[in-house]
């Protein structure tokens, strides 16, 4: 019997108040003003790994966000593992509707409370407390990369990896940004969706117009974007945007009552798409409407809008190619809009997904340690998310395996509000890190 486990519970207390503190860091990447809180966060990063005994400890930047970078040679003959989080955060939301401070961490009937608790800054944690069992000498090679911009697209992610690519190499990649099955039962994700996003804008008019004069006649550009929108899902609510993949075949199912707990969708609302629920998640196409702008109701007249905007996205089945996607999502907003008004799209980021083979020895050696870790098999998932440098990692390294695992569970309400997290999961998590790690230099 290994005494990792052992050597991980005496570490937990003190991540745990290294969390906490990482939690007080407002490191929100989107707000130029916390730019000052997100540098202050890669620096604490950085100053957690120094303490560790790390021995190379440094910042890779590429333009954006400073990125966390630390290296533990690997003893001889021992594989290298890249363990992957990030510290930046989503913005709040309402901070009247937390029960509690976002960036207080608040302890209550076993979880964390906190904005980062779950996403991501618990993933560092795992990390930290898997490196720490082992005093800061792990049996294989180690490196840690803890980037700054996730939350934003990681915009500087390819610049990042052709810049570093030796640092940012390795045999196995750890990416702890994923959700387990549920609290006490782990997962290990298996395949991610692509995304990909565009801005539409609608224009009918030089300028506003009355709508009692010319209403009737002239087409506001509200409308025309309205019903332009609506034409991304067909009757069924499937998405409607042409040459998209799509597939049924999912390992798993989904219950229905679960979701409908875990979403709090309200009384009466029906599910959209066809197909079993966990495909229509993990994959199949979705398509939302992310945002619009037009005038608020306050500012409301009896006015034709000349121009309306609106940021659409989809997420795509694990095998499409986000490329190809982007052409026909750009395609379908120019051909369905009505009454011959003017489509400007300008496309946004474009990430295709990832499907994850667990089939080799390093596949079983980390499901054995989940296994031990947590006293039961982890769950093979997908996710209906999209975790981009999983394909980017898995492209630049061939034949590395790419692991996708979580501390976040179905309550944890990540991005939302009283985002949180499971203490006695975020134990287990580390102890099947930690375990992976001897695992894999057994191999």
């Amino acid at each position: 019997m290994s005494d990792v486990r052992g050597a991980v519970d005496a570490v937990m207390p003190g991540v745990v108040v290294d969390l906490e503190q990482l939690v007080a860091i407002p490191s929100v990447s989107s707000l130029p003003e916390h730019d000052g809180d997100v540098a202050r966060c890669a620096a604490e990063v950085q100053r957690l790994l120094e303490e560790l005994g790390c021995p190379s400890v440094r910042l890779l930047e590429a333009g954006g966000k400073p990125a966390v970078y630390g290296h533990f040679p690997a003893p001889e003959g021992a594989p290298t593992v890249l363990l992957y989080a990030h510290y930046d955060v989503q913005p709040t939301g309402e901070r009247s509707a937390w029960t509690a401070e976002p960036f207080r961490a608040t302890e209550r009937d076993g979880r964390l409370f906190g904005r980062g608790t779950a996403d991501d800054k618990g993933g560092l944690a795992v990390h930290l407390a898997a490196l720490r069992a082992f005093e800061g000498r792990p049996p294989v090679g180690v490196k840690v990369f803890v980037e700054g911009e996730e939350e934003i697209g990681s915009p500087s992610m390819p610049a990042l990896l052709d810049t570093f690519a030796d640092e940012l190499s390795a045999d196995v990649f750890v990416i702890a940004d994923s959700v387990n099955w549920e609290v006490g039962k782990p997962s290990l994700t298996t395949s991610l969706r692509g995304t990909v996003d565009a801005e539409v804008t609608v224009s009918t008019l030089a300028t506003g117009l009355h709508s009692g004069q010319f209403g009737g006649v002239v087409p506001d550009a509200l409308t025309a974007l309205c019903r332009l929108l609506a034409t991304l899902h067909d009757e069924n609510g499937d998405v409607a945007v042409a040459g998209l993949l799509g597939s049924d075949d999912v390992s798993v199912e989904y219950p229905e009552d679960r979701l409908r707990e875990e979403t709090g969708v309200l009384d009466g609302v029906e599910w959209i798409g066809t197909g079993s629920l966990a495909a229509r998640m993990w994959t199949k196409p979705a398509a939302t409407v992310l945002a619009i702008d037009a005038t608020p109701v306050r500012d409301a007249s009896n006015t034709l809008s000349p121009t309306a905007r609106a940021k659409v996205s989809l997420r795509l089945a694990p095998g499409d190619d986000a490329d190809r996607a982007a052409v026909a999502l750009a395609r379908h907003l120019r051909e369905h809009a009505e009454w011959g008004v003017r489509v400007d799209v300008v496309p946004g980021q474009a990430a295709s997904g990832s499907e994850i083979a667990m089939t080799d020895e390093r596949a079983a050696a980390s499901v054995a340690a989940f296994d031990e870790a947590f006293g039961v098999t982890p769950v093979q998932i997908g996710c209906g998310g999209s975790i981009p440098i999983v394909a980017e990692f898995a492209a630049r390294n061939p034949g590395a395996l790419v692991l996708v695992t979580a501390v976040v569970d179905p309550t944890s309400r990540m991005h939302g509000i009283d985002e949180s997290l499971d203490l006695g999961d975020l134990a287990k998590a580390a102890a099947a890190e930690a375990l992976l790690l001897e695992n894999l230099s057994q191999l």
